[in-house]
């Protein structure tokens, strides 16, 4: 009987739990779907965050998400990748510079790897170490390391849904706070996803050439040279229309060309 009634209260709190009440204090706070809440949940799903703190309860809403999702998250991807593509046009051309000032001093790899660790550090500076510092300030129960911890799980998309920034009962200016958080997680994907794109560029650090065909190694265009290279050095001006590249050595990627 008592069984029965500790499973019956603690199901109780766990209902109350989706709809925005606290049961650790004793308190209502603000609905789960209001419109900071609304906008910070799409951004969690079209993200693939998914921290799993707030879900669709009806069958409505379950169907929506799913439809939501199908149709978010290929356009959030091609959304980041197009971003992207626009930020590896500055990063380049600052490879360019290391390259015209150091290149004449170190390889080639040991400027691609100073080229690396610069923007990392910056990023990770950014986008973790500063943001984690600003959370230990705005949510009154996180440590640093607890903030850090956020940041980081957040922004590799793994979404434990452990720790949650604005969910205190008495948080002030919920909407905007939410608004705020969910342009950090975009901006920062976007800044991780620069991240792999330059060390991916990095053909020795790329274990992804382990697994290639001799044929597809051969055929492969080396990062290395083409970033390291003047923009429109490679580059031949056609005079018709039919004339074109006969090989790929002689093409310029698309985030090279200024």
């Amino acid at each position: 009987m008592i069984y029965d009634s500790m499973e019956n209260f603690i199901k109780e709190v766990l209902s109350a739990s989706n709809r925005g009440v606290s049961a650790a204090k004793n308190v209502s706070g603000e609905p789960n779907w209001s419109f900071g809440q609304s906008l910070f949940f799409a951004c969690t799903v079209i993200t693939t965050i998914g921290y799993g703190h707030v879900t669709p309860l009806s069958q409505e809403g379950k169907l929506f998400c799913m439809l939501y999702a199908l149709f978010g998250i290929p356009l959030t991807l091609v959304l980041l990748t197009a971003l992207v593509d626009r930020l590896m046009i500055p990063t380049t051309k600052y490879l360019h510079f290391l390259n015209s000032r150091l290149g004449h001093l170190y390889p080639p790899f040991t400027i691609r790897l100073l080229h690396f660790g610069t923007i990392l550090c910056t990023l990770i500076f950014l986008f973790l170490l500063m943001p984690a510092a600003m959370f230990t300030y705005l949510e009154p129960e996180w440590n640093y390391m607890d903030s850090l911890y956020y940041c980081f799980i957040s922004l590799t998309t793994i979404g434990l849904g452990d720790y949650i920034p604005g969910d205190a009962p008495d948080q002030k200016y919920r909407p905007l706070y939410k608004l705020m958080i969910t342009g950090y997680l975009v901006v920062g994907l976007v800044c991780v996803m620069l991240t792999l794109s330059i060390y991916y560029d990095i053909r020795q650090l790329n274990f992804g050439v382990l697994f290639m065909l001799e044929n597809d190694e051969s055929r492969s265009i080396d990062p290395e040279k083409m970033h390291l290279q003047e923009p429109g050095t490679n580059r031949t001006k056609y005079t018709n229309e039919k004339d074109s590249p006969t090989s790929l050595e002689d093409t310029t990627p698309i985030h090279s060309i200024p």
